[in-house]
């Protein structure tokens, strides 16, 4: 069991399951793509755990160097993923923009580690580094982002605020 919750009541902290917040994992065919990493599953608003995936306005750079949407190539790479499939998610906790921060699957496929596996994200390894191995196979392999040349997302992010 997660304890990911904390309150603090008259100087004591207490914690609460995730499950006590209604937090479990849960399945759904009702699946709208946001973007690369984050995905709406059965209404609730998620964040894939441990990636990040460019931004849906961000371009990248091909190997002869011709700029590429590949924000909006992570978004349909993902679509692809999650078109016809029930989704299953196992939540970790909730994000500062009150967002399930999940790990998701459609079947046996974890789409944490395929965007990542395939190019479409970068692993998040500042919070966690279960998909930094998919990470250098992709980059290995010159998959996707790794074919060519991009900016981190978070850094773009932080240049187009």
């Amino acid at each position: 069991m997660r304890w990911v919750y904390l309150i603090l009541i008259g100087g004591i902290c207490f914690s609460a399951p995730l499950e006590a917040k209604g937090l479990k994992p849960w399945s759904s065919t009702q699946v709208k793509v946001i973007d690369g990493d984050s995905i709406v599953v059965g209404g609730r608003e998620v964040r894939l755990e441990g990636i990040d995936a460019p931004e849906y306005h961000q371009d990248c750079y091909n190997a002869e160097g011709k700029a590429y949407a590949c924000g909006v190539r992570a978004t349909e790479y993902m679509q692809n993923l999650t078109k016809c499939q029930k989704l299953r998610c196992e939540p970790i906790e909730i994000d500062r923009y009150k967002r399930v921060v999940a790990v998701c699957f459609a079947g046996k496929t974890n789409l944490n580690a395929e965007m990542v596996r395939s190019g479409n994200a970068v692993a998040y390894d500042r919070y966690d580094d279960a998909y930094v191995k998919d990470e250098q196979d992709a980059r290995e392999h010159k998959r996707g982002i790794w074919s060519g040349k991009f900016m981190r997302p978070e850094f773009w992010r932080l240049l187009h605020k």
